[in-house]
């Protein structure tokens, strides 16, 4: 996809090639002996990707690659402009440029590149191409509807699509799970009060909430019988699964709560739609988005004018100024819809990724991108504080603003960014990196790892709501963030803190019988493995432990013909697919940083992964990696982060040529020689 760049970082920084040391400072003593591939096609092949790195920075000092997902995004964002009556020609058609782009062959749409088709996808870019004035019975129309009908019509998607429906009359909201606002009043020890739910499902459920409780209708621009097997089939009446099963207990919980709602006390639901108006309004961040995500913040735009707040009222307006700033024009003047933006996730992997490919810690472009990352640090309270109330803030979010969800995961990569810069004020970083080290010991679960955004968010009752069929909505610990918390505090000289080894028993609990680790964020045991055998190593591991083998074993035995290697989607769902897939730049260099880390750099898999990342770089420095290797939820929403293909090869390949950073050989003290400055909070 070609989309709009920000910056010209030529400005950042100096010719790679400039005389004297350069931006490349390059490793203490000699550099080993690459094999027969030679030195040469990796030095340019850095060279180039640096080059074309630098070039991306903002002037600010951040990087941002483009945030792909899929054409809800956009039917979604027509369909709000469409319910609140501010719908243009300009937006409709260019939406309507980009959904049309990615149809199928057969009519459908899918999630991922390369996916299977998908009913409710299909069916809201179905109902989208509607509104832009595409004709039914046209060719490209006519093949979507008669995939929807065959594979279940309306009927057979998701809530989420069904409630889009329902706000134009196309579906009945009395055959759509009941979402009462009291949920509100539940306190924080009750099963499936608000914080029961991952931070993304409680801020798109409360604002949801409303919208359930007075079921709005506006009139419908046309009909959608074509769409239907059964138009009138109501949700209520299919087949309930047994009362002694969760989801026949679940199932039968909603049947109550829709009687619940006709004799509802008028106050307390009155009270309680005031609560959740409040609470929308309070997590409203300062550039106006919720959460920094593009799901929540339509569903409060919705919920806010539902309550009474008029398209002008300074709330609203901030609302949808947010969501126009989730666009991204394309070249061809389609429009596309980010569901969100990772502008801290990509600087701090930016950073890490230069500093490993030999640029001086000093160099401008990564003295600029420490100065905004320290920028961009959170010291207030947010919801996490719900189950960690007398913790103190400190940590980084994923986007440019989301004060109320800062996230473990990003907090730690920031560290580990920071660490590798010579900054000017050596006492400001200490006291950010102290911080943010504090605040991701304190988010630490019960059982020694960690989730991304909330400690024991694990309750196993939301998954189970007949509401919540729209992805993952709780956030239990996971093997990537637990295993880049481990490598940040092992980088820290914190390996043998005994919160350390909780979370490193955690992690070998959890190795795959293959060998290898789940990737709840990234795409799939390729991720997982690629992030825990570098913390694991970090944190002392020697390259011989029965862990580390296996995980090297496995690797080697998925690596792909041509040198890479690549893991579909569909290893979600289906375990014969781990490991398996197309080969990417990302996911190669995945697999790349846990052989170089597990001590392979010699290995003939490690000289044909390299010789894979070589050989396929463009000669503008760049990878092509159309393949979606992020996930938002496994398998129900995934992220083609547009950096990835970037970021990542170029770390992989500077560790290849220069060593582990904090290891023998590399650029960085040793984990133990890192300077302390600045005690944790709390310490002696």
């Amino acid at each position: 996809m070609t989309a709009t760049t920000n910056g010209g970082a030529h400005a950042c920084g100096a010719d790679p090639n400039e005389p004297g040391p350069g931006p490349f400072a390059g490793p203490p003593g000699p550099v080993p002996d690459p094999g027969p591939e030679g030195l040469r096609g990796v030095r340019e092949t850095i060279e180039r990707a640096v080059r074309d790195l630098l070039d991306r920075q903002d002037e600010a000092g951040w990087w941002k690659g483009d945030l792909e997902t899929n054409v809800t995004m956009d039917a979604e964002d027509l369909l709000l402009r469409q319910f609140l009556g501010i719908r243009d020609e300009d937006t409709t058609r260019s939406a309507a440029l980009f959904i049309r782009g990615e149809q199928q062959e057969d009519g459908t749409w899918a999630t991922f590149h390369g996916g299977p088709s998908d009913l409710s996808a299909t069916i809201e870019a179905y109902v989208a191409l509607r509104l832009a004035g595409d004709d039914p019975g046209a060719p490209h129309m006519a093949r979507a509807s008669a995939w929807i009908r065959a594979h279940g019509g309306v009927a057979g998607a998701r809530v989420f699509t069904r409630i889009w429906l329902a706000l134009f009359g196309w579906w009945s909201w009395d055959h759509l799970p009941e979402l009462p606002p009291e949920l509100l009043f539940l306190p924080p020890w009750v099963p499936l009060n608000i914080y029961d739910f991952g931070c993304w499902a409680r801020q798109t459920i409360v604002p949801l909430t409303v919208v359930s409780a007075l079921r709005p209708v506006r009139p419908a621009p046309f009909a959608l019988d074509e769409l239907h097997t059964d138009a009138r089939t109501p949700y209520p009446d299919k087949k309930l699964a047994p009362i002694a099963s969760w989801d026949g207990a679940f199932q039968r919980m909603d049947k109550a709560l829709h009687v619940y709602r006709r004799f509802a006390p008028r106050r307390l639901r009155a009270a309680a739609m005031a609560s959740a108006g409040r609470w929308i309004v309070e997590r409203q961040e300062n550039d106006g988005c919720w959460g920094g995500i593009q799901p929540p913040a339509v569903y409060s735009v919705i919920a806010l004018h539902l309550l009474g707040y008029d398209l002008g009222h300074p709330v609203m307006r901030a609302g949808l100024e947010s969501l126009d700033r989730f666009t991204v024009w394309r070249a061809d003047g389609a429009r596309m819809i980010e569901a969100c933006q990772s502008p801290v996730w990509d600087t701090c992997l930016a950073a890490i990724a230069l500093a490993d490919a030999g640029l001086r810690p000093d160099h401008p472009a990564l003295v600029k991108a420490a100065d905004w990352m320290l920028g961009e640090e959170i010291v207030r309270s947010g919801d996490w504080a719900v189950r960690r109330p007398g913790l103190a803030p400190g940590g980084w979010a994923f986007e440019f603003h989301n004060d109320n969800y800062p996230d473990i995961d990003d907090t730690a990569e920031v560290v580990l960014a920071l660490r590798r810069v010579k900054h000017p004020d050596p006492a400001r970083v200490e006291g950010a990196i102290a911080r943010g080290v504090s605040w991701n010991l304190g988010m630490q679960s019960k059982n020694g790892a960690w989730g991304a955004f909330d400690a024991d968010n694990t309750s196993p009752y939301p998954n189970r709501l007949p509401f919540c069929d729209f992805g993952e909505v709780i956030d239990p610990p996971s093997a990537d963030v637990t295993a880049h918390v481990v490598e940040m505090l092992a980088v820290e000289g914190r390996a043998g803190d005994a919160r350390t080894r909780r979370g490193i028993a955690w992690l070998l609990a959890e190795q795959d019988p293959n060998g290898g680790w789940f990737g709840r964020w990234g795409t799939n045991y390729v991720y997982g493995t690629g992030s825990v055998v570098p913390a694991l190593t970090a944190a002392g591991f020697a390259p011989s432990h029965p862990a580390i083998r296996r995980a090297v074993d496995w690797l080697e035995s998925v690596q792909n013909e041509d040198g890479g290697w690549g893991e579909d989607q569909r290893s979600y769902r289906d375990p014969s697919w781990a490991g398996r897939g197309a080969s990417t730049a990302s996911q190669t260099a995945w697999a790349l940083m846990a052989l170089l880390s597990a001590g392979e750099r010699d290995a003939p898999s490690v000289r044909r992964g390299i010789g894979y990342l070589v050989s396929t770089q463009r000669p503008d420095g760049t990878w092509d990696e159309p393949y979606f290797t992020g996930t938002g939820f496994p398998w129900d929403f995934s992220i083609n982060y547009h950096l990835y293909r970037q970021v990542f090869p170029l770390t992989a390949l500077g560790r290849y040529l220069y060593g582990e950073p904090f290891g023998p050989g590399g650029r960085y003290a040793d984990p133990a020689a890192l300077p302390h400055t600045a005690p944790l909070p709390g310490e002696a």
